[in-house]
């Protein structure tokens, strides 16, 4: 998924997704030990997009808690 469709979805749902990727990376990490992994940059994509769910959701922590003491 692109930045711009993670940013529309909600914190909870972020969270789901990176559990989901958290699972893909383990799989894909057990296959490339085994030498059954075909396209090894998958290993590299998972984890990149888990780090931009985290930070996403830290953007949005964040930024509720900015509001909360602002208001």
């Amino acid at each position: 998924m692109k930045v711009k469709e993670l940013r529309a979805l909600p914190i909870e749902e972020l969270a789901n997704r990176r559990n989901e990727l958290k699972e893909e990376h383990m799989r894909l990490r057990f296959s490339n030990v085994i030498k059954q992994l075909g396209d090894v940059t998958m290993i590299r994509k998972t984890r990149k997009e888990i780090a931009r769910i985290n930070t996403l959701i830290t953007e949005k922590q964040r930024k509720a808690v900015a509001e909360q003491n602002a208001g």
